[in-house]
């Protein structure tokens, strides 16, 4: 079983990469850019077993404890069909 994890701040959390993203943007001619807020990307590919509940189980509490920091970070958990 393959996952993708997407990582992203909270709304309301300063993010001053993106900031600095969105006006070099803005320098180099993409006028458009209004904001930009960085996140992390996961690919995660689980062990074969016979219980893909507690694969999903196990992937979110990874997610939750390991990939994010849940006081200014959420995340959101996709599964690729094999």
């Amino acid at each position: 079983m393959k996952a993708t994890v997407h990582v992203t701040l909270k709304p309301g959390v300063l993010d001053p990469q993106g900031q600095t993203i969105q006006q070099a943007s803005e320098a180099i001619g993409f006028t458009r850019i209004a904001e930009v807020r960085q996140g992390k990307f996961f690919e995660v590919e689980l062990s074969d077993g016979d219980d893909p509940a507690a694969a999903r189980a196990e992937l979110e509490r990874f997610a939750r404890e390991v990939l994010s920091n849940p006081v200014i970070e959420d995340y959101r958990i996709e599964f690729l069909s094999a």
